[in-house]
């Protein structure tokens, strides 16, 4: 009887073993179409429907092709704006942010085309948002375009909106109404430009390192 408990015992942890161990590999294999949120998708290779953005317990997911969000608060959060439209000093992003390893971000090689993204992601190619990227960590190595305003942590490579291009550490070109990163590499052209170094209105530049404390 003992032995027949055993064996079966055995049998069902090595069920559950194998059952762990396909979801794993499963997760793993890519997809030419996949959704967001989902924890048995880890690689896409074609394009990734997002459809609600939580940056808690969400699974990072590398998209080599399309990553498209359909969170419908980008369509809404433009029109308050501009019913409230924040002064150049007021055009900030969170002062306590924090930054957020690589492996934990979604990771985009190609294009991401969103109402809004809510989600930690690094964009290598272009990026094109309506309301650019809200209460999350942003990084773009490329083109990031907005019809409204680009918000991103970091970004190398151009960032151009009619309203305002907002960042923390930019290496590039700023094009907009409103120019505004600490810690700044590159060229701004817009009404106002604020960097690092000086303010200046029409065009500002800086080419030298700055020691920037985080913000």
């Amino acid at each position: 009887m003992k032995t027949r408990i055993l064996l079966i015992a055995v049998l069902l942890f090595s069920s559950l073993m194998h059952a762990s161990d396909t979801l794993r590999i499963d997760s793993l294999k890519s997809r030419f179409v996949a959704a967001s949120p989902s924890k048995n998708v880890r690689n896409v290779n074609g394009i990734l429907f997002k459809y609600y953005d939580e940056e808690e317990k969400f699974t990072p997911k590398r998209v080599n092709g399309l990553g498209m969000g359909f969170n419908f608060l980008g369509i809404f959060l433009p029109p308050l704006m501009l019913f409230g439209l924040p002064s150049m000093g007021d055009w900030n992003l969170d002062d306590d942010y924090v930054i957020v390893p690589r492996e934990k971000m979604n990771k985009i090689n190609g294009l991401q085309l969103s109402l809004i993204n809510m989600e930690p992601t690094v964009t290598n190619g272009l990026e094109i948002n309506v309301s650019s990227n809200i209460s999350t960590y942003a990084v773009t190595n490329g083109v990031s375009v907005s019809p409204f305003f680009n918000l991103h942590h970091e970004i190398k490579g151009v960032s151009a909106a009619p309203l305002a291009n907002v960042g923390m550490k930019c290496r590039g070109l700023q094009i907009g109404l409103y120019n505004k990163c600490g810690n700044f590499i590159g060229v701004q052209i817009g009404m106002w430009n604020e960097n690092g170094k000086r303010k200046l209105p029409l065009i500002n530049w800086n080419f030298k390192k700055q020691k920037v404390n985080k913000k």
